[in-house]
Parts: structure tokens; C-alpha cells; sequence
């Protein structure tokens, strides 16, 4: 493998320079094992992972649709969430599940941690598809019911034609669960 053989570049120096409600924004001054140096900014770093759910009801996937603020429209994808402390992935898969599509789940796979634009950030999400489903609710924090729509599974990668199915992290979970799914076929 290439990466052993590369050496990390030093930080020299790492300081918040904004912080907000949520945000907390840092900047690293590093110094590359070729002698340069720059400063890069991100988010700080945290422990925190989340989960995205693909939950999978009869021979439909469920979805969910949730405005999104930073593109400032409803997005298409599956019910995501934080792990809570002390959490495990399973349990927060099917906490998040139950607020936010009122579903539990009976079983669970567990098929990928991505990490997302991880030159800016450190958080990782685990995915999981979640099958076995029945019905339960949990008050969850969201400002508005989550609209939901089921999509046949022999029809999934068409998903990808859908204007509003574009985020990255749910794109990568459509790629996942066909490949488990059409792996695992009996």
C-alpha cells in the first residue's frame, strides 16, 4: 500500500478562530516532511459518529423527506441521526428509525463507516440497512413530519434519476445496500 510510506505533516500550531452554536471552527498551521508549510481551517474535530438507516418494508426501500438548509430544499434520502453517548450503532440505527419514520427494527447489517468531506471535518457514518420492521414511535426533535415514500427495491438504482435523491451520504447507502442486497440474494 501506497500510504505507509507517507509521512504526516506536523501541526504545528491548531487555534479556534470562530465559533458559533454549533460550530467551532479551527485553524491548522502545518508543516509537510518536503519543508512546506500552510494553514488549513476545519471544523474541530469530535468523537461523535451518526448512523443512516435503509430500512427496507415488504420489497419496498423507505424514505424519508427533509428540508435541508443549506440548499434550502427538501432532500430525498434515508432517516440519518447523531449516536447519542453510551449509545451503540444498532441502538441509535433504531431510535432514530423509530422518531423518525415510526418504525423499529428486528434486524440489522451493518455495511460501511464513510467519512464525509473529510478534509474539513472528522465525523463519520456508520450505514446500516435495517429489515423486520414494526411499528414504533418515538418523540423525536424534528420541526415537521417527515413525509415518507416506499421505493421497490428491483427498482432502486433508479433512485439516482430522482432530482431530490443528490446527497452524497445517501447516494453512497443506495450503492451499499444494492451491492449487499444483490449479494445476499437467496
Amino acid at each position: 500500500e501506497m500510504t505507509q510510506h507517507l509521512q504526516k505533516p506536523k501541526i504545528l500550531k491548531v487555534e479556534t478562530v470562530a465559533r458559533s452554536r454549533l460550530f467551532t471552527i479551527e485553524s491548522v498551521d502545518l508543516a509537510f516532511s518536503n519543508g512546506a508549510e500552510r494553514v488549513y481551517e476545519r471544523m474541530r474535530p469530535s468523537d461523535r459518529e451518526a448512523v443512516m438507516i435503509v430500512p427496507i418494508i415488504d420489497d419496498d426501500l423507505l424514505l424519508i423527506h427533509e428540508y435541508a438548509v443549506g440548499i434550502e430544499s427538501y432532500e430525498l434520502g434515508f432517516p440519518k441521526g447523531l449516536i447519542d453517548a453510551g449509545e451503540s450503532v444498532l441502538e441509535a440505527a433504531n431510535r432514530e428509525l423509530m422518531e423518525e419514520v415510526g418504525y423499529g427494527a428486528g434486524h440489522f447489517d451493518v455495511l460501511a463507516k464513510l467519512t464525509m468531506a473529510p478534509s474539513y471535518f472528522s465525523s463519520r457514518m456508520n450505514i446500516v440497512i435495517a429489515k423486520a420492521l414494526y411499528p414504533k414511535s418515538l418523540e423525536g426533535d424534528e420541526p415537521e413530519p417527515l413525509p415518507q415514500t416506499r421505493w421497490p427495491i428491483s427498482r432502486m438504482m433508479e433512485l439516482l434519476q430522482q432530482p431530490d435523491f443528490c446527497e452524497a451520504r445517501n447516494v453512497s447507502a443506495l450503492f451499499l445496500a444494492h451491492d449487499f442486497l444483490t449479494r445476499n440474494a437467496r
